[in-house]
């Protein structure tokens, strides 16, 4: 974030260190929004409440994150969420080694009934978490879960920072009213089944400020609804597979132990692989090999019927 704030202000972006309270929506096309927020730099008030300030403005871009108020003050809808929770924890050098170029992810119904657990790597420490959409009152008993899966790595951890945040499941109903839009997740831009959202709310931004600069004609123009609707239509349209692709998988496979097994049996494959991460890569959805998808689709109904009608294997120890 601080990057992408300094690289706004070295091309001539001004940055206000406040915090957004409110905003009077205008009555007639041509006034201006009225945003009411605290400025913490005015040296004449209180350093943690800062001072009540207005700003008029002509267009809003709320990118003001999962519990948005701008979408509040546009009514732009709610959507389900996800509960993230998770531990940033420092362990002993010789464990640190081991995530030094691997990342982890854990499923079964110990550590989320729908999503996934993961130890991820975070320069001189680890993440420790989870999340879940069905049982939000029960994670903390999925982020026991996920310590005990992964004990034999992070035993002697001391644990830095606890964090639990929203992770939108869904685009709200309205991401435009007005000369008011949003982005990232206030609009509600994370993708299911991997939990992702940077990536899309700074390309949502920028995809929106380009329409705007574009639609203004060099600030000769004012913009409209329909003009901010040019930037909706273009992310739809370039990214809505993705989406759509990636809530099919996570209901598909996070949904049982069964199911578990399989997306695990998937894992291994070649194909699956290359695919997983060009889409990771470029965002959209890839694989155009026909033979390969068909081969996929066998392995998948297999591997399906297999762990559906057997037995489930013994919980593997990690070494």
């Amino acid at each position: 974030d601080s990057y992408l704030r300094n690289r706004a202000a070295e091309n001539g972006c001004k940055l206000i260190n406040g915090l957004f309270m409110s905003m009077t929506l205008p009555k007639t096309k041509d006034e201006p929004y009225v945003l009411t927020y605290n400025d913490f730099e005015d040296g004449d008030g209180n350093a943690r409440k800062g001072v009540k300030k207005t700003l008029e403005v002509d267009v809003v871009i709320g990118g003001d994150g999962a519990n948005s108020r701008v979408a509040k003050e546009i009514e732009a809808g709610d959507y389900e969420y996800a509960i993230a929770f998770q531990e940033r924890m420092r362990i002993p050098e010789n464990k640190m080694e081991y995530y030094k170029e691997r990342a982890e992810m854990y499923v079964g119904e110990d550590v989320s009934p729908d999503f996934y657990a993961w130890v991820f790597p975070k320069c001189d420490h680890v993440a420790v978490g989870t999340g879940t959409v069905v049982d939000k009152k029960g994670i903390q008993k999925y982020q026991q879960g996920i310590r005990d899966r992964a004990r034999n790595r992070i035993d002697g951890g001391e644990i830095l920072r606890v964090e639990a945040h929203p992770i939108p499941e869904h685009p709200r109903p309205w991401r435009v009213k007005g000369r008011a839009t949003l982005i990232g997740d206030a609009a509600g831009y994370v993708t299911k089944c991997s939990g992702e959202g940077i990536y899309f709310a700074a390309k949502s931004g920028r995809m929106c400020a380009q329409s705007i600069i574009e639609r203004t004609e060099g600030g000769t123009r004012q913009v409209d609804e329909r003009d901010l609707y040019d930037y909706i239509n273009k992310f739809d349209a370039k990214y809505g597979p993705t989406y759509i692709v990636l809530d099919a998988l996570q209901k598909l496979f996070y949904t049982t132990d069964a199911a578990r097994e399989s997306f695990v049996d998937l894992c291994e494959e070649k194909y699956v692989q290359q695919v997983t991460f060009d889409s990771y890569l470029y965002k959209t959805v890839q694989g155009n090999n026909p033979v390969g998808d068909v081969a996929l689709l066998g392995k998948t109904l297999s591997s399906l019927a297999k762990n559906n009608l057997s037995k489930p294997a013994p919980m593997r120890e990690l070494v």
